[in-house]
C-alpha cells in the first residue's frame, strides 16, 4: 500500500459508494473496486461489505479507517512542516467566518494583515458560527472566528473583540429622547432580528426570555443594511452589535446603548487542539493578538 491508496479508501468510506469515489478520483470503477481487493488479500481482511444495496465499512473497515486518516494527516502536517522552512513566510489560511462577523473582521484583521504579510493569502468561507466550530474542530478549517463564549476543550481559543448588542430605533420613536433604554421596555415593540442559527439574535433571544418574555418577530433578514433600513421605515426595533452600529449612516435611525441587561458580544478566533499550527496561522494569531491588545 502508498499513500495514494490510503487516500483512494479514505473516498470511498466518504461516498460509501465505488461509482461516486471512482467519478471524484477520475478513476474507472473498475480499476478502483480491484486497488481495494489487492489492499483487502494484503491485509487478510474485508474493508468493505458489499453484499447489501449500499455499500458499508465492516468492523475491520472501521478500524482501518481511523488509522488511514492518522496516517494521512501525519503526513499532510509533514508536507507543512517542510513547507515553512523552504517557503518562510509564505501560506495559506483557510479562516471561517459567520456572516455578520466577517463585515467586521476582515476590514479590522485580515486586511491589515496582508499589508504586512503579502505573500499570505487567505480563503474565507461565510459559514453560522456553530458549522463554522464544526468545520474548525474536523480540520476543514485552519481558523475560525465566532462569539463567545466557545468550549475550550476542543479549541485553543484567543478572545478578541469585547463589545456589546447596542439597540437601533427611528429617530421619532418614543424612547429614542432617552440616554440608554433597558431591555424590559421592549417587551411589546415589533422585533427586526438576524434569521434564526444566527449567534446574535440567538443572544438576543436568551437575554429576552432571562426576564421573562419571548420578543415578537415581526422581520428578518441577514444582511444588517437591510436590518437598518427597515427600522428606518418605522417597521420596528433592532438590536445589532456596536461596531455594525457605527457603519450605520441613515439619518432616520438612532443608536441607544442597551442595559439591564445588557447583551455581551464578544467574537473569538478558534483553532483545533493539540493539532500542527502553521507558520501562517501563527503569524496570524500572534498579529491578532497584538492588534486586540492595541485597540483594548
Amino acid at each position: 500500500m502508498d499513500l495514494r491508496q490510503l487516500t483512494y479508501l479514505l473516498e470511498i468510506a466518504k461516498h460509501m459508494n465505488f461509482t461516486k469515489a471512482a467519478e471524484a478520483l477520475h478513476l474507472s470503477q473498475p480499476t478502483l473496486s480491484k486497488m481495494v481487493k489487492n489492499i483487502e488479500e494484503e491485509l487478510g481482511v474485508s474493508l468493505f461489505d458489499r453484499s447489501g444495496k449500499y455499500v458499508q465499512l465492516t468492523d475491520s473497515g472501521e478500524i482501518a479507517v481511523q488509522q488511514i486518516q492518522v496516517i494521512v494527516q501525519a503526513v499532510q502536517d509533514l508536507h507543512h512542516l517542510l513547507d515553512d522552512v523552504s517557503n518562510l513566510k509564505k501560506g495559506t489560511i483557510t479562516i471561517g467566518l459567520p456572516p455578520v462577523v466577517g463585515s467586521v473582521f476582515f476590514t479590522r484583521v485580515i486586511a491589515k494583515f496582508q499589508i504586512k504579510h503579502p505573500n499570505i493569502h487567505f480563503q474565507l468561507v461565510e459559514e453560522g458560527a456553530k458549522n463554522v466550530e464544526n468545520l474548525v474542530q474536523n480540520r476543514k478549517l485552519d481558523l475560525g472566528v465566532v462569539v463567545g463564549p466557545v468550549d475550550t476543550s476542543n479549541f485553543e481559543t484567543l478572545p478578541f473583540i469585547y463589545q456589546k448588542l447596542a439597540l437601533i430605533i427611528h429617530r421619532s420613536h418614543p424612547l429614542a429622547e432617552q440616554s440608554s433604554v433597558s431591555l424590559q421596555q421592549l417587551r411589546n415593540e415589533p422585533f427586526i432580528l438576524f434569521p434564526s442559527g444566527y449567534a446574535v439574535r440567538n443572544h438576543v433571544i436568551h437575554a429576552c426570555r432571562s426576564i421573562g418574555f419571548d420578543p415578537s418577530v415581526v422581520y428578518e433578514s441577514s444582511q444588517w443594511d437591510l436590518l437598518a433600513e427597515m427600522v428606518a421605515s418605522n417597521a420596528g426595533i433592532s438590536i445589532i452589535p456596536e461596531t455594525i452600529c457605527s457603519k450605520i449612516t441613515c439619518p432616520e435611525v438612532l443608536t441607544l446603548p442597551l442595559i439591564e441587561p445588557s447583551i455581551p458580544w464578544n467574537l473569538v478566533i478558534i483553532w483545533p487542539k493539540d493539532h500542527y499550527v502553521s507558520y501562517a496561522m501563527r503569524e496570524f494569531i500572534s498579529f491578532s493578538q497584538e492588534l486586540s491588545e492595541t485597540e483594548s
